[in-house]
C-alpha cells in the first residue's frame, strides 16, 4: 500500500467554500467508482480555513500521473467533477510550478 498527503487551497470566497463542501457531502457515484477503479482504497480530505489536506491510501501499483489521467478519461462525469472542483481551488503558495494538489513530504510516523 502507498500513502499520499497533498494540499491545496479553496478560493477565498465563502460561497465557493460552501459549494465545495456541499458537493463533497453528496459526491457523484461515478466519481466514487472511478477513484476506486484506479486503485485508491481510502481518501480523506480535511479542511482548515480554506486549506485542504488530502490523505490517500492506494494499491502499490498506483501512479498518480498515470492513474488520475485514466480516471478522468474513463467517464465524462469524472472529468466534469474534476473541472468543477478545479474551479473552486487554487494551488498553495509552496506548490511547485504547474503543481495543482501539492505533494507533501512525510516527516513523522508513529
Amino acid at each position: 500500500m502507498k500513502q499520499y498527503g497533498r494540499t491545496i487551497n479553496l478560493k477565498n470566497d465563502l460561497k465557493t467554500i460552501e459549494r465545495y463542501l456541499e458537493h463533497h457531502r453528496a459526491i457523484w457515484p461515478e466519481v466514487e467508482r472511478g477513484l476506486k477503479s484506479i486503485g485508491i482504497e481510502r481518501m480523506l480530505i480535511y479542511k482548515l480555513g480554506r486549506q485542504l489536506f488530502m490523505f490517500m491510501e492506494t494499491i502499490d501499483e498506483f501512479d498518480p500521473e498515470r492513474d488520475f489521467a485514466r480516471y478522468e478519461a474513463a467517464d465524462p462525469r469524472c472529468r466534469q467533477w474534476q473541472e468543477l472542483m478545479a474551479s473552486m481551488q487554487e494551488p498553495v503558495p509552496d506548490a511547485r510550478p504547474g503543481e495543482w494538489w501539492a505533494e507533501m513530504k512525510l516527516v513523522f510516523s508513529l
